[in-house]
């Protein structure tokens, strides 16, 4: 039953990526729909990390200093907000998260 599904899901996503592909320019989009898709990614993204962030074993919400997913998603944000800087906001969250896991930081 799950094959089936999966098998499904992804023909009709072929079919549709394909249509949109083969009909190139002719293809018009309404305006709203194309300010509505360009949030798709950031949801996406969103969706996939605040749970990892904020319950990183998936027993429970794990809000306290001893969660390093936390704490490097706080440094990350902090980074990001004052310096807009991608890069820098990868590399810190990374150092942030490490430490903290390692037992530099944290304990």
């Amino acid at each position: 039953m799950y094959t089936l599904m999966i098998v499904g899901m992804a023909l009709i996503t072929v079919f549709i990526k394909a249509a949109i592909f083969m009909l190139g320019d002719r293809a018009a989009f309404p305006i709203w729909l194309k300010e509505a898709l360009a949030f798709v990614p950031v949801t996406v993204l969103t969706a996939i990390i605040v749970p990892m962030v904020l319950a990183p074993h998936g027993k429970g919400l794990e809000l306290t200093w001893r969660n390093p997913q936390l704490i490097a998603a706080i440094a990350a944000v902090v980074v990001c907000a004052t310096t807009r800087r991608q890069l820098l906001t990868i590399m810190v969250g990374l150092a942030v998260f490490f430490a903290w896991q390692f037992g530099v930081l944290g304990k």
